[in-house]
């Protein structure tokens, strides 16, 4: 049983882990990429091509469509409540998967998605707003997936609107050895590209590659989107082109994802038990300046 100065003390860990992940009002407006973990969001459907028997109504965890429709609508409201025009996910089955979360959002996103011939069946997808962002080249392969397009952004102010355009690479991994060899190709295949990498990153040697950890700031400070018991770690970061102009990476927390009794992330699945969360670890996001 928790006693009352461990809740008072995981109240205070919250209000402090949201204050500091809470967007400046310099940086509401700016252009913001996020990246999040769906937490295996499985459709009911058994598969062909791989074993997904435990996300059925008849599996070990009774994945039936009410808990599948349950999962789509928080994923939809959490990438609603982010609000930003570039939101990558992994861990999500098919497209018919990221077809319902699309069109369960409220705000107008396209969606982009491949599929990977994972073992698990878990796949990478793109949810933008196509008036920002325009793809002209996606390139799928082991536990990675590479989206290029045309980024599309307002400069200045005042009543005649300008915009300016830059290539932009998006490098979705979920692994960190693959980021070297795929980066270091696209650096000599793609050279007129700015990248932005996310995901399950390597934590040291970006920098041969031109790229910067931008959750740097955010790791020394203690922060983390996923939580064990040895406390908060940072599992999925992004690094970003050294020719972009960033502002520092945060870690996204909202009430609606966390656990208050044990101050973590709610999961779907805790082990065998249903928890009806989100995911197990938090969205990461950056704003380009």
């Amino acid at each position: 049983m928790r006693t009352p100065g461990k809740l008072l003390r995981t109240a205070i860990l919250l209000s402090v882990l949201l204050a500091a992940a809470a967007p400046t009002a310099a940086t509401a407006q700016a252009l913001g990429i996020a990246y999040c973990d769906a937490d295996h969001l499985y459709d009911t459907i058994p598969s062909l091509f791989y074993d997904d028997t435990d996300y059925t109504p008849q599996g070990r965890l009774r994945w039936n469509t009410q808990r599948y429709r349950r999962k789509i609508a928080r994923t939809a409201a959490l990438v609603d409540s982010l609000g930003l025009p570039i939101v990558a996910l992994w861990s999500v089955e098919n497209e018919a998967v990221v077809r319902d979360i699309a069109a369960a959002c409220e705000g107008s996103y396209v969606y982009l998605h491949r599929t990977l011939n994972s073992l698990d069946g878990m796949d990478f997808a793109l949810l933008y707003y196509g008036d920002q962002f325009f793809p002209h080249y996606v390139e799928p392969g082991r536990r990675y997936l590479y989206v290029e397009g045309t980024l599309r952004r307002p400069v200045g102010r005042g009543r005649i609107r300008r915009f300016r355009t830059d290539t932009l690479g998006l490098v979705l991994c979920s692994e960190p050895r693959m980021l070297r060899w795929v980066v270091g190709d696209l650096r000599d295949e793609r050279p007129g590209a700015k990248l932005v990498a996310m995901g399950r990153l390597p934590e040291r040697g970006l920098e041969k590659y031109g790229l910067r950890d931008a959750h740097a700031r955010a790791e020394r400070a203690g922060r983390g989107n996923i939580r064990s018991r040895a406390g908060w770690r940072l599992r999925d970061r992004i690094a970003v082109d050294t020719a972009l102009h960033t502002a520092a990476g945060e870690i996204y927390i909202r009430r609606f994802l966390l656990d208050d009794a044990a101050a973590a992330p709610l999961p779907t699945y805790d082990r065998r038990r249903y928890s009806g969360g989100t995911s197990y670890a938090l969205p990461v996001y950056v704003y380009l300046e």
